[in-house]
């Protein structure tokens, strides 16, 4: 919707003079029904002896003064709530009823476990008895965490974003009894948010109609939103440029990223860098992306002892971190850095993935399976203190060569870089940091893992930031997905481990049955209707299984789940897709629907067309295609609009019109897999390509004997003049006799093996060139023969492993 409401309206309205607050008593816990209340105190003892709770008003005791509803629910960030003297609700039916009964306006208050500034407005506003006060008798109030419900998240940002320009978290907002929102912002200081809670209070009691009118009107505005602008029609082809242009005129060449600080890693616009240098060898796409990759590798968003990646900088530089981790980040900057690594060889990327993923296995994984969510900004009361370093820290760690070394590279100062300490960063990268001092870089390699290993030693004596255990279905489709590649492009068996066990944990744990999921996991309890982000998400991830496994199984549950996103969430009359089923009636404006647009990860609509499009391919259920054609059609006005937006979607769309990239492909209806991949004969590389062919089906040899029939061929793609091809060795056809066709024809069947030699005869140290194949088959049975077809296959520097690539 192309208008904005104006803030101005409902300010205008909250005029007149601030009552005085009363002091907060138990009054409220007093006058709630017994029962509810027996089931409080039942929870908080059930919590067992090391239950801590987190609030500032104890009883002489030891115990906690206040406990609402919150106590009952699954999700940190609630039950970090649990013990405010605010008489919190969680989103309910049953917060709504009250609110409605006793005629008082909703305050909806939406945060997450690990956002500082949700911390500091619970600590100023939501512990303050006075402030508690003023809630507690104006108005019910709800607190909702976002990544359990991302789609009551997006109704309200919407509106939050409609009424004052701008949104964030905590979201702070003012409903109606009907949910229709009429007022909000984001954080507010203590004394701003006394007074504000005053006047809506005031408004709410002498001029109801007035806000009522603008709820509506608020309301109306945020159901048009859900609606996508334009008709379908057919994308312009062009329009991949216009993104890539886009980005460019946003990029800074001197630090890598985009725009100005705050950078965020936009890892949907990394994903589409990574897509067009490699498919069609754009320089200025690759520049761009390495220069991103290298400086946010050697900055302090990249943790250097530990491995991960902090949520953003605050910076320009990508020094200052804001210190949270989040299990997305995790999962798409390591696709992101494995897929350059893939392309490129260089070591410098390899070690940022399996950095990053031993990271999570080790501190951000399960016992049982599956990956936790988070973990916070601050320690100890303080943000970034477990991350940061004295000197004098270092000192005492390492020895003291080690520790000037370490000092050296990681531009440890006296004074800081950081509130009186460091954050560890690389001021050079480690090449030049050898080739300078006349250093071997693979031994300084060894010695800096042994710092970094030594430094985690120490840092994980120090108190820990609080980790969000709750294992989110859609999240953990991301890490999957990038343990499962991981595991298949690098051969770490622990991977693929870590890959199957957290996708048996979801399909045992967070299944309800046949096609259903839960969205959470915490403490043994699976909980929250799954949205339309998790069955894009887990399906991908079990495709993503399937080309790791060649099981089977995978591929079926990809496609139980595929059907469900279909069958509950696509919009039939206006195609997209809505973000919760039609069944929760999430709020009073209608089913939020997914706009296709990213955010900090990329879009469920997005992950969706990737799910349908790989799903056809290696299923061949033409409606999988034909729905994927159709949702980019109707995304193609929204695209052309604003293509940066739809960064991952436009992967997706290159993909489906063009081939997947990766040294694997299918064919026949999915029935058959290829693989390609390169080994070191020097001078020369020898090329391997495997093809498996399924019982009771064949295809031709390269001398098939049979007029019209088309040859299997291999050859180099007519676009690779990077590369020189000697001679294919095929194997010899095996004589068969089918029903079609009077004479033998020579055919393969099974598992076989092409080869050839390959040179490259123009290296560019700066811009590696994958090997870009062209694999010529029809495939056949006994009764048919399918249509001829042409697959192309891409293979990485990576997949040479005896050929190091040189750092520039």
């Amino acid at each position: 919707m192309a208008h904005r409401l104006a803030a101005g309206l409902i300010l205008g309205l909250l005029t007149g003079q601030a009552a005085s607050a009363d002091a907060v008593t138990d009054h409220y816990q007093l006058t709630r029904p017994m029962q509810i209340q027996q089931k409080l105190n039942a929870a908080y003892l059930a919590k067992g002896v090391g239950y801590r709770p987190r609030t500032e008003h104890f009883k002489k005791d030891g115990a906690p003064r206040y406990i609402n509803r919150l106590i009952l629910e699954d999700s940190p960030y609630l039950l970090q709530h649990a013990h405010n003297p605010v008489d919190w609700h969680p989103w309910s039916e049953e917060a709504f009823e009250r609110a409605k009964r006793e005629n008082k306006p909703v305050f909806l208050s939406i945060g997450y476990s690990t956002c500082h500034w949700c911390h500091v407005m619970e600590r100023e506003s939501f512990e303050d008895p006075a402030i508690a006060a003023l809630l507690n008798e104006h108005f019910v109030a709800i607190k909702v965490d976002r990544e359990s419900h991302p789609d009551v998240d997006q109704v309200y940002m919407t509106a939050v974003m409609l009424l004052s320009g701008h949104g964030g978290w905590p979201m702070s907002s003012f409903l109606t009894p009907q949910g229709k929102p009429f007022f909000g912002g984001t954080y507010y200081p203590p004394a701003q948010f006394t007074s504000l809670l005053q006047q809506v209070q005031q408004l709410w009691r002498e001029r109801r109609e007035d806000v009522e009118a603008q709820a509506e009107r608020v309301a109306a505005a945020v159901a048009q939103s859900n609606d996508l602008d334009g008709r379908a029609k057919a994308l312009d082809q062009a329009v991949i440029g216009k993104a890539l242009a886009a980005m460019h005129s946003a990029f800074d060449e001197l630090q890598g990223g985009f725009g100005q600080a705050p950078k965020f890693p936009r890892e949907p616009w990394l994903y589409l860098l990574l897509d067009q240098a490699e498919r069609h060898r754009d320089e200025q796409a690759l520049q761009m992306l390495e220069v991103t990759l290298e400086q946010m590798a050697r900055g302090g968003i990249y943790d250097q002892v530990g491995g991960g990646f902090h949520r953003y900088a605050t910076d320009y530089e990508w020094l200052v971190p804001h210190f949270e981790k989040m299990l997305y980040n995790q999962a798409h900057l390591s696709r992101v850095y494995l897929g350059a690594w893939r392309l490129t060889g260089r070591e410098r990327y390899r070690r940022v993935v399996t950095q990053t993923l031993d990271y999570v296995l080790r501190e951000m994984t399960a016992p049982a399976g599956g990956f936790y969510s988070a973990t916070d900004a601050d320690s100890e009361g303080e943000e970034g203190l477990y991350f940061t370093w004295t000197p004098q820290d270092i000192d005492s760690a390492l020895s003291q060569q080690d520790a000037e070394l370490a000092k050296s590279l990681y531009g440890v100062l006296p004074g800081g870089n950081f509130e009186g300490r460091n954050i560890l960063h690389l001021e050079q990268g480690l090449e030049a940091y050898a080739a300078e001092r006349k250093l071997g870089l693979d031994a300084l390699r060894r010695r800096l893992d042994h710092i970094n290993d030594t430094l985690l030693q120490v840092r994980n004596r120090r108190v820990p930031p609080l980790r969000d255990d709750k294992i989110v279905t859609a999240w953990n489709g991301m890490m999957i997905t990038a343990f499962a590649q991981a595991a298949d492009i690098l051969d770490v068996p622990a991977y693929r481990q870590a890959a199957e066990k957290a996708a048996e944990f979801l399909w045992q744990h967070n299944r309800q049955g046949e096609g259903r999921l839960w969205r959470v996991h915490l403490d043994g309890r699976s909980s929250i209707a799954a949205t339309q982000e998790d069955y894009a998400y887990l399906g991908e991830a079990l495709l993503y299984l399937y080309d790791l496994t060649a099981d089977s199984k995978w591929l079926q549950r990809a496609e139980e789940l595929a059907d469900a996103l279909i069958e509950r969430f696509l919009d039939e009359d206006n195609d997209g897709f809505f973000m919760s089923e039609a069944e929760s009636g999430i709020t009073a404006m209608g089913r939020p629907k997914d706009e296709g647009s990213d955010n900090a990860t990329p879009s469920g609509s997005s992950v969706a067309i990737h799910l349908l499009q790989r799903l056809w391919q290696r299923s061949g259920n033409l409606a999988y295609r034909r729905l994927t054609d159709a949702l980019i059609a109707r995304f193609a006005p929204a695209i052309e609009l604003n293509p940066t937006s739809y960064a991952y979607l436009l992967s997706a769309v290159a993909d489906h019109h063009h081939g997947e990239l990766g040294a694997r492909a299918y064919a026949a209806l999915g029935g058959i897999r290829i693989e390609g991949s390169l080994t070191q004969a020097s001078p020369q590389s020898l090329l391997t390509v495997e093809i498996h062919i399924p019982e009771a089906w064949h295809i031709n040899s390269n001398l098939p004997r049979g007029k019209d029939l088309i040859a299997t061929q291999m050859s180099l793609a007519e676009q690779d003049t990077d590369w020189r091809m000697g001679p294919v060795t095929y194997p010899q056809g095996a004589l068969q006799s089918l029903a079609f066709q009077q004479e033998p024809l020579s055919v393969y069947s099974g598992r076989l093996r092409l080869q050839a030699f390959v040179t490259q005869t123009h290296k560019n140290p700066a811009n590696p060139s994958t090997l870009a194949i062209e694999i010529h088959l029809q495939a056949c049975n006994d009764q048919v023969c399918l249509p001829p077809e042409s697959l192309t296959l891409r293979i990485g520097a990576s997949h040479n492993p005896q050929e190091a690539v040189k750092e520039p």
